[in-house]
C-alpha cells in the first residue's frame, strides 16, 4: 500500500496538481475536526 502511495504521489508531483500548501492545509483541517470529535465523545466521563 505504502509503494502505491508512493507512486501516486510522484505522478502527482510531476503533473503539480495541488500546492503541498493546499494539501497540509487540507490534512490540518482533518486532523483538528477528528481531534474535537475525540475530544467530544470523550467529555464527560470519569477516569477510570
Amino acid at each position: 500500500m505504502l509503494n502505491t502511495l508512493t507512486i501516486l504521489a510522484a505522478e502527482a508531483e510531476a503533473e503539480g496538481s495541488a500546492t503541498p500548501y493546499l494539501v497540509g492545509g487540507g490534512m490540518l483541517i482533518l486532523l483538528l475536526v477528528l481531534l474535537m470529535a475525540v475530544v467530544s465523545f470523550g467529555g464527560g466521563r470519569e477516569h477510570s
